[in-house]
């Protein structure tokens, strides 16, 4: 039976899309893909990637953000 482990579920402030990512295992056994759901309205996206694509999307997507202004305001 494949295992499926949650890791992380979150909303996007605009739009409100649904994320979900979570790990999966395969009992055939090998590598661990990591799952990625995004649900919008009654549209499900989902996809798996491999531990090497999972880095180089998380590298790209930190370093975007970095690069972004923040709301600094502060009360």
């Amino acid at each position: 039976m494949t295992q499926i482990t949650p890791l992380d579920k979150f909303r996007v402030p605009l739009g409100g899309q649904e994320i979900e990512l979570q790990q999966v295992d395969f009992d055939t056994g090998g590598m661990s893909f990591l799952r990625t759901r995004i649900r919008e309205k009654s549209r499900f996206t989902i996809f798996d990637i491999d531990p090497d694509t999972a880095e180089a999307w998380g590298r790209a997507l930190l370093a975007w953000a970095d690069k972004q202004p923040r709301d600094t305001e502060t009360p």
